[in-house]
């Protein structure tokens, strides 16, 4: 960020309005702003990997509901994301900072509330991500393990088998985010590519194979299963979390939004059209996996197989076994300022990555005693992600949807708004309820669900660590409050010494440079 004014003279508009809406929130773009918006979106889309998470996780709606469970149920979960994704494409526009949700906690909640909910945000986000961090070297080790027992049908999988799959990718995916974050925007883009192409070549490949021997379409779009002892209403719904995972974490373009420029234009669009890009893929994939699966119950169907449902469908289909940080910044977590340091030569907060990778690794430890680990870390994942996008939403709500300021570039007409935001809530607080139930009657201690117990642990650690160190300690997120909700920018940072453009005029207080932005007419509508 430019420290003098010359450097501010030559500094373009979208730049400029960036580093004052940062600044107008009491921060600074200390990461390299390297990402376009198609590399931005290809980073959201292979984060959601709506179409790979959606298959590889057949095992958790198969069961509960069989292909009604499967089709319907990401159709359901889309619409009720979407509706979350342009809920918070609102805020978004309006604030485009990477703490995200609790950033904007801070921002509408009133004012005797705002640090306490602004922190248990903050955890809840954090925590969902890492739950979903947990849940990509799940997926990975449960593939890997099911390759072999496919090719090696006398193979007997360990539990602490898969655990050291689990370490080792996770190890893996954390020295490319420490040593090769000059090359993550070319990584994502490929990674976007990648996924569109593997979606195409996947899908034909299959149908072809599996020529013309099709399970019928009255079967695919009909049939319901219920192996979980659940009322068979309960059951479906248990099966929305297989659409719940493949499009939880739509937030990451808010906490990457530092990162691309125009972000208050970009941002918006990006996290919608990853939502939309994800529900469309996965319900292609999805049709076309249960057209090729065969037989899917019974002691031979592809829910029983020890290969998993995904590989067992590949081999169906073609016959052949070888074919497939601003929490920290604001002292939001125990030992703040030693995990939001940014290394000097990385640019990175490198000891709150080790850090991250070090409570993946814990969290994994779960399925080491629990046949139903799976099911938890997923279920944690997609209730804490969900809850942290349903509080700015319900808070907004509560005051009467008049906290976002009327500049925005994103904006909702009232009737959409209102529609979207409840819609969303809904769903937030259904799936916080259903996800928590364990996955099959009789409930014993190996499948019993433990989502509500880590959630209920994080929810105590987060009040109890209040209580200890954040209520002396937490600064919150640092803005000019009255100017942010009267839809204006205002910096106020002494680094900021000269008049920026024709859209901005310089004006003093005592003490402190304020640089005001005044409000601009909002560019899209719905």
């Amino acid at each position: 960020m430019p420290r003098n004014p010359e450097d501010h003279g030559n500094t373009d508009a979208n730049t400029d309005a960036k580093a004052a809406q940062l600044a107008a929130q009491g921060q600074k773009g200390e990461l390299n702003r390297n990402f376009s918006p198609l590399a931005m979106l290809g980073l959201a889309f292979a984060i959601l990997n709506t179409w790979t998470a959606l298959a590889a996780s057949l095992s958790l709606a198969l069961p509960s509901g069989g292909p009604t469970s499967v089709l319907w149920g990401l159709i359901t979960a889309g619409v009720c994301n979407l509706c979350l994704a342009v809920s918070l494409a609102e805020f978004l526009s309006a604030y485009p900072t990477a703490g995200g949700q609790y950033h904007w906690v801070a921002v509408i909640s009133w004012k005797s509330w705002i640090p306490l909910l602004s922190w248990i945000t903050g955890w809840i986000n954090v925590s969902g991500w890492i739950a979903l961090t947990c849940s990509g070297g799940l997926l990975c080790s449960q593939l890997i393990i099911g390759v072999i027992a496919l090719t090696h049908p006398s193979f007997v999988a360990q539990r602490w088998h898969q655990f050291l799959i689990y370490i080792g990718y996770n190890m893996l995916a954390s020295l490319v985010n420490a040593f090769l974050t000059g090359a993550l925007p070319i990584i994502t883009r490929a990674a976007f590519i990648w996924s569109l192409t593997g979606f195409v070549v996947i899908s034909i490949t299959v149908l072809a194979c599996a020529s013309p021997n099709y399970t019928s379409a009255d079967y695919v779009f009909t049939q319901f299963i219920n192996e979980t002892g659940w009322p068979g209403c309960i059951a479906w719904m248990m099966g929305l979390l297989q659409g719940g995972l493949g499009l939880i974490g739509f937030d990451a373009v808010a906490h990457m939004i530092e990162e691309i420029p125009n972000p208050a234009v970009e941002g918006p669009r990006i996290m919608i059209a990853c939502v939309g890009i994800g529900v469309f893929t996965g319900f292609i994939l999805l049709m076309v996996l249960l057209f090729v699966a065969g037989q899917i119950d019974g002691p031979d169907g592809v829910i029983m197989s020890r290969a998993g449902p995904l590989l067992q469908i590949f081999y169906n289909a073609t016959g052949n076994k070888a074919g497939s940080i601003c929490l920290l910044m604001d002292r939001g977590l125990p030992f703040s300022r030693v995990f939001a340091e940014v290394h000097p030569k990385l640019g990175l907060p490198l000891n709150a990555l080790f850090l991250n990778v070090t409570l993946v690794m814990i969290f994994g430890c779960i399925f080491l005693g629990s046949s139903s680990a799976f099911n938890a870390l997923i279920s944690v994942s997609v209730v804490a992600l969900g809850v942290s996008y349903g509080i700015p939403v319900a808070i907004n709500c509560l005051r009467g949807r008049r906290m976002l300021p009327g500049s925005r570039s994103f904006k909702l007409s009232a009737a959409v708004g209102w529609t979207a935001n409840l819609i969303g809530i809904i769903y937030v607080v259904l799936t916080t309820v259903l996800f928590v139930f364990p996955p099959q009657l009789p409930v014993t201690g190996s499948n019993m669900n433990y989502c509500v117990v880590v959630f209920f642990i994080i929810i105590v650690i987060s009040i109890v660590q209040w209580f200890v160190d954040g209520k002396k300690n937490f600064t919150g997120p640092r803005f000019d409050l009255e100017d942010l909700q009267s839809g204006e920018v205002v910096v106020m940072d002494p680094c900021f010494l000269s008049k920026q453009g024709s859209g901005a005029q310089e004006k003093e207080t005592p003490g402190v440079r304020v640089l005001g932005i005044h409000n601009s007419e909002p560019s899209i509508r719905l």
